[in-house]
């Protein structure tokens, strides 16, 4: 149980659905139907999927490595200032998924696996060093889950479109933003921008939709259930700046994250395509109910 509470296990679906999004981006701009693909090549599908769940559960391991002595002041909850996970094993454990994650990647294609490696430094930079500065540390942040996107995409030896991971990048930031209050409250100023961001973000993606694949109508109903996700905590916590309130809209952005690839397989690919990944959604929240998000 202690380990499982350091891997976070309600987060791990989202860097699922980063995957299958980008392979569904990747296989429309080279013109491949997806429903062969997958019939034909599931074997590599999984190989990303579970690349990027190890490397996103060593990340949150590493983590609360780098803050157990934070942690012991201020969540003393968490496994490693608990006790139920001693530190040494902890970073054995990290370790293992992290090498786990690209040994997987590389097993699908050389592009996966060096994508991996730079997902892998960005994780430990951000761990390590980023997280305590106000701008570059969401910033690291965001540019993880970007790679993470652009895994997926890699699923076919190549990249075509790259700046499409640049979308969760300035997500990611925005949540980041909003995690800064999390112990002690008072940041209005941080949800203002997050919302701001969020609005971006979802502008970006209905263009970016229209732009390449000329379809609209299949993307909107997803698009309107992700702003009601993320927009409904947001304005809750900026009502009430509570520390309670600034973390269920952080763990409404993150389970949002299931949400916002859905959006992107209906507009890449299609609408059951997107209900399925979308799935994973409830298994977020049940996840959640077990395991901390944050």
């Amino acid at each position: 149980m202690g380990f499982a509470r350091l891997a976070r296990p309600a987060n791990l679906p989202t860097a699922a659905a980063d995957i299958l999004a980008g392979i569904a981006i990747a296989l429309y701009l080279q013109n491949i139907d997806v429903l062969d693909f997958l019939t034909e090549q599931i074997g590599d599908v999984l190989l990303l999927v579970f690349s990027s769940v190890a490397l996103y559960a060593g990340g949150v391991v590493f983590n609360d490595v780098f803050d157990s002595e934070l942690d012991a002041v201020e969540r003393p909850e968490r496994a490693i200032p608990s006790g139920l996970v001693p530190k040494r094993e902890a970073v054995y454990f990290g370790t293992i998924l992290m090498i786990s994650g690209i040994t997987l990647a590389f097993k699908c294609t050389m592009l996966a696996g060096f994508i991996s490696v730079a997902l892998t430094i960005a994780i430990l930079a951000y761990d390590g060093y980023f997280k305590q500065f106000g701008f570059a540390g969401p910033l690291n942040m965001g540019i993880c889950r970007g790679l993470n996107l652009l895994m997926g995409m890699s699923i076919l030896g190549l990249v075509s479109n790259w700046y499409l991971s640049l979308i969760p990048v300035v997500y990611i930031f925005a949540i980041t933003l909003i995690s800064r209050g999390e112990v002690h409250g008072n940041n209005k100023k941080h949800i203002v921008w997050a919302g701001f961001l969020y609005a971006i973000v979802i502008t970006s993606m209905a263009l970016i939709v229209m732009q390449q694949t000329s379809q609209i109508l299949p993307i909107i109903p997803f698009l309107v259930l992700f702003c009601y996700l993320i927009y409904k905590p947001l304005l809750k916590a900026y009502k009430e700046n509570s520390p309670k309130n600034i973390k269920k809209a952080v763990m409404g952005g993150v389970l949002s994250l299931v949400v916002m690839n859905a959006c992107w397989v209906a507009g890449f690919s299609n609408w059951y395509l997107a209900l399925a990944v979308l799935l994973l959604l409830p298994l977020s929240v049940l996840l959640s109910k077990l395991f901390a998000v944050t």
